[in-house]
């Protein structure tokens, strides 16, 4: 599944981080993850870019949402 810089930046609101942050977390640098969201729709970068994204996302809660028709989102994964 390719994800879209509107679910980089929706997947953060909900776990209530910072560029900075997923920066940290995914071991991306700061300006990539800025130059990402700044683009609307799929992500252009490099593959190892994206799986670091989207890994440090899914391991802190996030569940990525594929297109059903709806558009694609992002949820909480559910706690407990």
């Amino acid at each position: 599944m390719s994800i879209t810089s509107e679910q980089v930046r929706a997947a953060r609101a909900l776990i209530r981080w910072e560029q900075r942050d997923l920066a940290g977390a995914s071991g991306v640098s700061l300006p990539t993850v800025k130059r990402i969201e700044t683009k609307p729709g799929a992500i252009s970068a490099h593959g190892t870019t994206l799986n670091a994204l989207q890994r440090a996302l899914e391991e802190a809660g996030v569940i990525f949402v594929a297109e059903n028709g709806e558009g694609a989102g992002v949820r909480l994964r559910k706690q407990g």
